[in-house]
């Protein structure tokens, strides 16, 4: 199959209006999967809706699920409305598609401390390195061990965020404890926000596609160890973190997303 054919064809604005049949729905969101570059162009004709209508009626809270079901609804003169997605640099940014398929591990920064440095040189694997900025921060000894032990647990599943568009070099990674509806992220990786800017973590699902705000990160510069604790009652197949204004959004600002992860696929 070739993707760009597939992409050109016009089955994902269908899949994003909710006209295809059960089985269709399924070999896009299979697709999303395997080819970032389809979950990208999906994201971006949902932006693109949202977007225009915004513009029509900027002073109205934008529903997505509302636009999805005045486009379900069925055209009583029988024309055949087409959709083109302008070709702006609004659609530079890279979107939720960058890095649906993950590889790699957490990358970390070297503090300029002779000792810290000497202690990093020795670390050969991701847990040894959470261990030690653990141990050299200001967190109660306690609380560090409890962390480490759930770091360590077997049942946590590991997910890897890389740096985007807006920060190419930025990284994340989130530990999500699927028992007790917990993720902790170590967010080591991000850059200092700016005044005004908090950096609000997304769950995402890619069938339908949909971000869920698991909440913003008010405590990032005061907090030395970057490491923060979240509850996540969704079932998640990807993650994303975007600076946004303080408060946080309603939803993701894509043009200011730092890092986006996805789950690997069975």
């Amino acid at each position: 199959m070739n993707i760009n054919d597939y992409i050109n064809s016009g089955i994902l604005e269908l899949y994003v209006a909710g006209k295809l049949s059960e089985k269709e729905n399924q070999e896009v969101y299979d697709l999303m999967l395997k080819h970032p570059e389809v979950l990208k162009e999906v994201l971006e004709i949902e932006a693109a809706l949202v977007k225009l209508t915004a513009s029509v009626a900027p002073k109205k809270d934008i529903d997505f699920n509302t636009i999805k079901g005045r486009l379900n609804t069925n055209d009583t003169d029988g024309k055949v409305i087409s959709l083109n997605k302008p070709k702006t640099k609004w659609f530079s940014y890279t979107g939720w598609a960058a890095a649906v398929v993950l590889a790699g591990g957490l990358l970390w920064t070297l503090n300029q401390n002779s000792e810290l440095e000497n202690q990093i040189q020795t670390v050969t694997t991701e847990k040894d390195f959470i261990e030690i900025q653990m141990e050299t921060s200001k967190t109660d000894l306690a609380e560090t061990k409890n962390l480490l032990n759930i770091i360590r647990d077997k049942s946590i599943i590991n997910i890897p965020l890389e740096g985007q568009a807006a920060a190419p070099g930025a990284y994340a990674t989130v530990y999500w404890d699927k028992n007790d509806d917990t993720v902790y992220l170590d967010l080591q990786g991000l850059p200092e926000p700016p005044e005004g800017k908090v950096y609000q973590v997304w769950s995402l699902t890619l069938n339908p596609l949909t971000p869920t705000s698991l909440g913003t990160i008010d405590e990032f510069i005061q907090d030395d160890n970057k490491i923060f604790k979240l509850e996540n009652t969704n079932e998640s197949q990807a993650f994303g973190i975007t600076l946004e204004p303080a408060g946080g959004s309603v939803s993701p600002t894509l043009e200011q997303l730092y890092t986006l992860g996805a789950l690997a696929s069975n």
